[in-house]
């Protein structure tokens, strides 16, 4: 992976506080781990603004909805990279941090970590926001290089299905039998650094769609996670409509805070879209690993750093 690190330029991470996929704080750690300047736009100044800043972050607390707080964020910054929750309000937050860098009169290099289903006429209602912000960042003339990644997070097992796991030994989607690819929070986060220091390779205004590092179908996730835990696991389909419903209920009761009603239609419409395909759609670990100098993590090694969540304990 080609790197530009030395010298006294600052990145911005936006999104580094993020529980879904964590490929903001993952950033953090890899771009420190090279000893490059980071600044770190937070909500609240909590225990994982604290992390951040063990790992040798500046700390800005400042509000994407709120364009007031984000000038302090934005200054001096030569490169940055934003990625929002799976929740809406994107293109707010773009439009305040497109005004922001305008004000400050700086031209950083912009990296936006997106989703492979950003188009005008998704059937997703995040991703119309996806590119609809991504437009607002074009429009402001910031010249977004933008990484539409190609696959599902490991993540989303956890967020999304590990609970039911713990408590019945099964899972229920609308995904159905279908192959689906997949890619790490911590890979995806590798292909932001390249792309932040990589000018060359990943010139502005350019769209790029990284293809995953493997392909499942959601009945292999199951078996994997079994065999990880050492007990069985059972995937079920179900309709589109049937598991919004279910992730909407969580969003209400509050039982999972990343949970939203924008991220239930999201993720319950791009599984039956998936559903109907006639083929898997493609994966490239050789390009993958190219782009991030490593080896992609496979879903096994995710599932032995991640096996607590899948294993009920006491009390639990």
């Amino acid at each position: 992976m080609t790197s530009s690190l030395d010298g006294p330029r600052t990145t911005l991470v936006i999104g580094a506080g993020g529980r879904h996929g964590g490929t903001g704080s993952h950033v953090v750690r890899r771009l420190r781990e090279h000893n490059r300047a980071v600044r770190v736009l937070v909500r609240t100044d909590d225990e994982r603004a604290q992390h951040l800043r063990v790992l040798g972050a500046q700390i800005v607390v400042g509000d994407l909805l709120d364009r007031r707080t984000l000038d302090a964020a934005v200054q001096d910054a030569d490169t940055v990279y934003f990625t929002y929750p799976v929740a809406p309000g994107i293109v707010q937050a773009a439009a305040n941090l497109a005004s922001a860098i305008r004000r400050a009169g700086t031209t950083p290099r912009l990296v936006v970590m997106s989703m492979a289903v950003s188009a005008s006429d998704s059937p997703s209602g995040l991703g119309r926001a996806q590119w609809a912000a991504e437009e607002v960042l074009s429009w402001a003339g910031l010249e977004p290089t933008i990484l539409r990644i190609k696959a599902l997070f490991y993540e989303n097992i956890v967020l999304l299905h590990a609970g039911s796991i713990r408590r019945t030994g099964g899972f229920a989607n609308s995904f159905g039998d279908a192959a689906v690819p997949w890619i790490s929070g911590l890979d995806a986060a590798d292909l932001a650094v390249a792309a932040l220091t990589d000018p060359i390779r990943y010139p502005r205004g350019a769209t790029f769609y990284p293809q995953g590092a493997a392909v499942h179908s959601h009945a292999d996730i199951a078996a994997l996670v079994g065999a990880e835990t050492g007990t069985p696991v059972r995937y079920t389909h179900i309709p589109a409509g049937q598991w919004q419903r279910e992730l909407e209920d969580l969003a209400h009761k509050g039982t999972e805070s990343s949970v939203n009603r924008a991220m239930a239609q999201h993720i319950s419409t791009i599984g039956a879209v998936f559903s109907q395909l006639p083929s898997a759609p493609p994966s490239d670990t050789t390009a993958l690993t190219e782009a991030i100098g490593r080896t992609p993590q496979t879903f096994t090694d995710f599932m032995r750093e991640h096996r607590h969540h899948f294993v009920a304990t006491p009390g639990r």
